[in-house]
């Protein structure tokens, strides 16, 4: 197995994803090589600094950064030696199994759709995220690459979505429903409504709708959107996560009293505040595309990418993209529209 890994395109800077890599090698002995892209003057002395020396460590020159301010197109279009655009041409040339990046989402979603192209039957790649429930977690599609969308889209989403969960989570049958404003089928938008309509012509586990109750309280295991939804969804899970932590905090440091409570708690809190960690999961992967593209939060530390380059390695081990080319292949001829018969004359 070899990864590739843009470290120039987060918040943190490539000293702390080197660290990312050097947990990583540390992680998976079986790991042939880890490719930190770059510019090499830079990187190898930080590599030197951190202790990093693994001999299963090599560099990809890259001169140029694709930045979170660069429009994606125009920016690859200007910056063809930058450490994004230079780590996805590792997996399409065949040096590398997958590719990790921190960069800008929208260069992420060109440079791997216009280099590695969608996979046989897909039409638009898709951002599977991961999020937390009561008791377990379950998958957003789409995160955010695909603003206005089709029902045969969202079609398409919920059997990579679904194919992806029973990789990540083992589920022999994920529960699949499309987010609407109630579970009532009568709601919803004519898109939503169509798409209900086609998941239940497929093999999928299709639960039709689901609403907001249902993400976080087991109610479902694929939830199925367009892209414009689905990241408002996202970022308010994230903003509301770290809302509740700031004021949970500010109540435990109350008064003594409450200070005693939460150390004697510490234990329950610390585990709590793993299961919402985002990090545990690894990264977005981008689903439907000729080789394994895996997206990490901009401001990703070192065990975020440490957890991605072992969920890059399970999903290639699962042969996730064989899986979802015959599942994309059997929903496309159970939702085809028959030809009308001829009339006779």
């Amino acid at each position: 197995m070899r990864l590739a890994v843009d470290v120039m395109g987060g918040d943190k800077g490539p000293e702390e994803l080197l660290h990312g890599i050097k947990l990583g090698l540390e992680a998976d002995r079986e790991l042939a090589a880890i490719i930190a892209v770059g510019p090499e003057a830079e990187l190898k002395p930080l590599a030197q600094k951190i202790g990093l020396r693994d001999h299963r460590l090599e560099f990809q020159q890259a001169s140029e950064v694709l930045t979170m301010d660069d429009k994606p197109v125009q920016g690859l279009r200007k910056k063809k030696d930058c450490s994004l655009l230079r780590a996805v041409e590792l997996v399409k040339d065949g040096r590398a199994d997958a590719v990790i990046s921190s960069g800008n989402t929208g260069g992420i979603v060109a440079a791997s759709t216009i280099r590695l192209r969608t996979l046989e039957g897909v039409t638009r790649p898709t951002i599977a995220c991961i999020l937390p429930s009561k008791t377990q977690a379950w998958v957003l599609v789409d995160g955010g690459a695909n603003p206005e969308c089709t029902p045969a889209d969202l079609v398409q989403f919920a059997v990579m979505g679904s194919a992806y969960a029973r990789a990540m989570f083992g589920q022999a049958r994920p529960r699949v429903g499309v987010l609407s404003n109630g579970s009532e089928e009568t709601k919803g938008t004519d898109l939503t409504r169509a798409t209900v309509a086609a998941l239940r012509q497929t093999e999928l586990n299709c639960m039709g709708y689901c609403e907001g109750y249902d993400l976080f309280n087991d109610g479902v295991d694929v939830v199925v959107c367009d892209g414009f939804v689905g990241n408002i969804v996202l970022k308010t899970a994230e903003g509301l996560g770290r809302t509740v932590g700031v004021m949970l905090k500010a109540e435990l440091k109350a008064n003594p009293l409450r200070m005693l409570g939460a150390l004697l708690a510490k234990g329950g809190l610390t585990s709590l505040r793993q299961r919402m960690n985002p990090d545990i999961y690894g990264g977005a992967p981008l689903l439907g595309l000729n080789g394994t593209v895996v997206k990490i939060h901009g401001s990703a530390n070192r065990n975020a990418l440490k957890h991605a380059l072992g969920q890059c390695s399970r999903l290639v081990n699962n042969h996730l993209n064989d899986t979802i080319v015959q599942d994309i292949a059997r929903a496309t001829a159970a939702t085809a529209v028959p030809a009308s018969p001829s009339a006779s004359t």
